[in-house]
Formats: structure tokens, sequence, C-alpha cells
């Protein structure tokens, strides 16, 4: 290699390293026009394609590097990590055992082969590797929360609800750092215990029905709910109390996290309780009522097409304004847009506004959201918050899953016994949203149809 193409790759793996990743990016497509054959700068090349989001470039750059090197360790590990990142399950697993026969304790593919397993929702092929695993790497967080995430998934509430205790060590949260206990299950009489969300609005609606726990207790129940919750949680049963945040002068004996007062419950052995009643205040009925009288007649559909976009798994599970923009050809449907956040920009841009009604952008709260979903006669919505509302409301609600769902929906069929109401609409196979919404389309019609009948 002459001194100008070495000059280029040292440049290029320098940028890389150095996290300027358009430089690198560039410097790579031009060292592989004239070194084709180079598969490590293939590899490289997939590893920032995947970190930008481009998960079928990224592919395509590592299909390339293991044509030219199919035993590297790093060549495998590189595709296997895109390939299950798509869904691409077995031939992921298939790069993984390969390297597993080679470094059999390595914990990043013994993570990834429970990973794999579950999101092709083999549930109970998952827990027995992720159990052999957890015998040999017994404190492993990862492979406690691959664990938990099958047991969920299988319905095994009460052991998939205590193996995601983990979640603390795994990284991804910052463990509480209180100077008053956590509750472990002792006497709350004359004490005050507060309950604590601890991640996104829909796990805080998803599992506000476990405050049930607490009553008859005999203590005073204070809760930390985020602003958009506030008049929506206003009168849930047994809270006290409700307030931004725990601080450390806050009169409290205990906390708990709310997500652990679910663990509590299926020890107990109960079933899936039904959702909190949450609270649609008058004034947003009011807001609902009037945004929708113009169009007396119509069915009215309110519709989310994606979810925050700050959640790292938003790009999966989340798809465009435009695969739900033909649903408005249907004859005598009206949509509502309940979305809202920065993906209104491209909504807008296409003109996409004239065709599906903006009531989203001017909600106060998840209390206007909810007000909106009971004007309406049907939600369709991604797996978002927005779903969990739905479905504590009782409000007719499909939802419609990417290939690798959340637990409450698993893998297979077409109800969940979390909100059972809600139908459930699956994607045909990953990234590809058409047969889904084809089904969709095809159930809205059938509505209509029956409707007229």
């Amino acid at each position: 290699m002459d001194q100008t193409l070495s000059k280029l790759k040292a440049g290029a793996q320098q940028a890389h390293r150095d996290g300027e990743l358009d430089t690198a990016m560039a410097s790579y497509a031009r060292y592989l026009a004239q070194v084709p054959d180079d598969s490590g700068i293939w590899s490289n090349l997939g590893v920032l394609h995947r970190r930008a989001g481009r998960h079928l470039m990224a592919l395509r750059a590592h299909q390339r590097a293991l044509a030219l090197d199919p035993d590297g360790v790093s060549t495998m590990n590189n595709a296997a990590n895109v390939m299950s990142d798509i869904g691409q399950y077995d031939e992921s697993l298939a790069l993984r055992h390969r390297l597993l026969a080679r470094t059999p304790d390595d914990l990043g593919q013994l993570q990834m082969v429970v990973r794999c397993l579950r999101g092709k929702g083999d549930y109970a092929a998952a827990i027995s590797f992720a159990t052999d695993a957890l015998a040999r790497f017994p404190d492993d967080a990862e492979l406690r929360m691959q664990l938990a995430f099958a047991q969920l998934g299988q319905g095994n509430y009460a052991q998939g609800l205590e193996s995601y205790k983990a979640r603390w060590r795994a990284g991804e949260l910052q463990p509480r750092n209180l100077p008053f206990p956590e509750w472990q299950g002792q006497s709350l009489t004359g004490k005050v215990i507060a309950v604590l969300p601890e991640q996104g609005f829909g796990d805080a609606v998803l599992f506000a029905r476990f405050l049930s726990v607490l009553q008859g207790r005999d203590c005073r129940v204070v809760m930390a709910v985020k602003p958009p919750l506030r008049r929506l949680f206003a009168n849930l049963p047994g809270v006290d109390v409700m307030f931004d945040s725990l601080q450390a002068d806050t009169k409290v004996d205990y906390w708990v996290n709310m997500m652990d007062l679910a663990a509590l419950y299926f020890q107990q052995g109960g079933a899936v309780p039904p959702p909190a009643v949450l609270t649609v205040p008058d004034d947003s009925r009011q807001r609902a009522r009037s945004l929708v009288a113009p169009y007396a007649g119509k069915l009215k559909v309110g519709v989310v097409w994606t979810g925050s976009v700050t959640y790292r798994g938003n790009g999966f599970r989340s798809f465009s304004h435009r695969d739900v923009l033909p649903l408005a050809d249907v004859p005598g449907i009206q949509l509502f847009s309940l979305y809202k956040g920065p993906e209104l920009k491209a909504y807008y841009a296409d003109g996409a506004d004239g065709f599906i009604i903006d009531t989203g952008s001017t909600e106060r709260d998840f209390a206007d959201t909810a007000a909106m979903m009971q004007a309406c006669d049907l939600v369709i919505t991604s797996d978002t918050a927005t779903a969990h509302i739905a479905g504590s409301l009782g409000v007719p609600v499909w939802c419609i899953l990417h290939w690798d769902a959340f637990w409450v929906y698993t893998h297979h069929g077409a109800s969940t016994p979390w909100y059972p109401q809600m139908r459930l609409m699956r994607q045909h196979r990953p990234l590809d949203w058409s047969g889904v919404m084809a089904d969709v389309t095809d159930a809205l019609q059938k509505t209509m149809s029956e409707a007229k009948a």
C-alpha cells in the first residue's frame, strides 16, 4: 500500500476514534474506493452507519467485510450486532455461537444470545440459556436483565420483576441516593411512604395500577408525578400527596419504586389487575368536544405514529405519519393527530395536517390527550405512552407493534391481559410497516362497513 493510502486509512481511523464521524465516513469511502478488499475498514464503516441509525447500510458494509474475512472475530461480532438490531436473529445467533465456540466465557456474546432468543419470542430457550449462563456469572446485571425480559414475556411476572431489579446495576438508570430507607415490606402503620416512578410516562401509567398494594396498610402515600401526568393522576386511589420529585428534606419514612410494588403484588399470586382509573377534567373534555364538533357523522380516529425521539429504540417501534395518511382516504373517516413533538415538522412540511387534524400540538398535558381519545371513536397508536393511556381509559384502541414488542404485548397474539379491550396489530417482518398498515386499513374499512350495516 502506498504512503498516500496508508495516510488516508490512518486518518480515517483516527477521526473515528476521535468521534469525528462525518470525516471518518467520508475518508473510509474514499479509501475503500481504492482498496475494496480491506475487510477491517468495511467493518469500521458498518459500525459508523449503525451508530448513525442507518442499519441497512451498516448491514451492507458488514456483509462485505464477512465475505472478505468470514472468520474474523471483530468482523463477526460487528455483523452480529447489526443483525440483532434489525431482527435477523438466526443469522446473528449463528455468528455468536461461532464466537462462543472460540471463547466460551465471552459475556457479551452470552448476553446477546439471550437477547436474540427472546427477540424471536422463544422465551423458554432464552430463559434456559440465561439460567445456565448465570450459573457461571451470577453477578452479571445484563444477563439478569435479559432473563427478566424473557420471563416477563413468558408471563412469569413474579420472577421476571424480581430479576428486573438488576436494572439498577445495568448502567442505564441512576441508582437512588436518598437519606431514608427503601421499603422492603415491613409494617407501614403510621408511616409516610414515597412512591417513585422511574422511567417513561407510559411506564408510570402502566404501573399505577399497583398502588393498590399500599392500600389498607394504615400509611400516608406521597407520589412523585411529572407535570404532564399530574391532572391525569389527580385522583389515584390511596395517594395523599403528589409532588414533582423527591427531595432529601421531604418528610417521608420510606421510598419504593412503583415497579417494585408490582413485584410484591405478583409474589402474592395475583392475576394482572385492571388499569388505574385516570381522571379526565371537564375543561379537557370541553376542549375535545369543540375540536371534533365539525366532524359529526364521521368515524373519528385519533392517531399517533411515534413516541419520544429520545428513547433509544424509538426508531424501530415508530413509523411515519405518511404510513398513517392513507387511512384518511377510507370513506367516512376523519383522522386526528394526538402527537406532539419534533416529528410534527415533517407532518406540516408535506401538508399532512390538511388530512390529519392536529390536536396534539396544542395539548397542555396528557389529560387533554385522554379527553381527545374519549371524544374519538377509535385510537390507532404506535407502542408509546398513548397506548397505555388509551388502554387504561378503556377506549377502543389498536396498537401497532414492531417485530420485537414490549413484554406487555409479547411477540404473539392480538390481545394482552394488561389492556383487555386493546387490539394488537403486528409487523409481518422487521423494518417493514407496509404489511401491518395494510391490515390496519382493511380492519378500518371493515369497521366502517359494520357501522353502516
